[in-house]
């Protein structure tokens, strides 16, 4: 049996050593182990090996003991910067740099002066009830409507969808079982009764033997497949909004804060593991917004009664 892995890690290398010299390599290598060292995930290891390789790129006529603050400020001008990487992505990025130049204690460059950008306090866009009705009725295929379905219903990451198992779905409890969420995090989350209907016509429809959702061969399904039908969905639906597999899930919370559901609860439920993270959708649910009573409303109310069975002290009737 062919081992692509071992292709792909092998491929890797071979372009790394076409870019880096044999110095810099050496130490992208040991920074490798060092993340896998520290029990990062894979996703985290590869994110910020990709970063230091493209700053040892970046600076590759240099020595390693000739890398300073200034050329880390160089790295985030000519290439972050220039290459209009995301606020979250530039963060990746100098936190990288940070356990980087940690493990190698021994260059020329103050770690703690390493400058990271703000978060970025952006709302999360979040559909309505309605919308998200309308996606689902969009979507004819029967396993792309399950997999919308379940992401919407149990809160679910992209990535823990992919990942779930036949056994973590149990019909029978209304539950999900998220096995190593983001932050190597376990736990359960709701599961609707409207939906199960559809997840047991799937089932018996696909069969699927080892992951819930199976692409070619028996393979875990893949983001970008999923991206690309919701796409197709919203268009079909004639939602304008630009929604992804994040949105239903920014939309589930949402709608649960909505229906007056303890945001402790739906924190266990997103899996987040700080409050604050789970307090952004007291920002954007309709319920919060709704429930304030505009100051304008309140002033003429006021005035209203206190010009009762006095015309002449009233607004003019062309005011308001």
């Amino acid at each position: 049996m062919v081992d692509y892995s071992a292709m792909q890690k092998a491929k890797a290398e071979r372009r790394m050593e076409s870019i880096l010299n044999s110095q810099h390599l050496a130490a992208l290598q040991d920074y490798s182990e060092y993340l896998k060292g520290q029990r990062k995930s894979v996703s985290t290891v590869n994110t910020y090996s990709n970063f230091i390789e493209l700053f040892l790129k970046f600076n590759n006529s240099k020595a390693l003991t000739d890398l300073s603050n200034r050329s880390v400020e160089l790295f985030a001008e000519g290439v972050l910067a220039k290459r209009n990487y995301s606020i979250s992505s530039h963060r990746q990025a100098m936190n990288a740099l940070k356990h980087f130049f940690r493990l190698n204690s021994y260059l020329n460059v103050e770690v703690e002066k390493i400058s990271i950008p703000k978060k970025d306090r952006k709302l999360p866009d979040v559909l309505s009830t309605e919308e998200v009705i309308s996606i689902l009725q969009a979507t004819r295929n029967l396993k792309h409507r399950a997999i919308l379905g379940l992401i919407y219903s149990s809160g679910l990451r992209i990535g823990e969808l992919l990942k779930l198992k036949l056994a973590d779905v149990d019909l029978e409890r209304q539950s999900v079982y998220v096995k190593s969420g983001k932050g190597r995090k376990d736990r359960h989350t709701t599961l609707g009764q409207s939906i199960q209907p559809l997840l047991l016509n799937y089932v018996r429809t696909y069969r699927p033997e080892r992951f819930f959702f199976e692409g070619e061969k028996g393979m875990a399904y893949s983001a970008s497949s999923v991206r690309a039908f919701l796409k197709k969905s919203c268009q079909l639906a004639n939602i304008r909004k630009k929604v992804t597999p994040h949105t239903l899930r920014h939309s589930f919370a949402t709608h649960l804060l909505e229906n007056g559901v303890d945001i402790r609860y739906i924190q266990e439920l997103l899996g987040h593991s700080r409050p604050e993270t789970t307090m952004i959708y007291t920002h954007v649910t309709e319920r919060s917004i709704s429930a304030i009573q505009n100051p304008l409303d309140v002033a003429v109310s006021k005035h209203k009664q206190l010009t009762k069975g006095n015309p002449s002290r009233g607004l003019p009737r062309k005011s308001l």
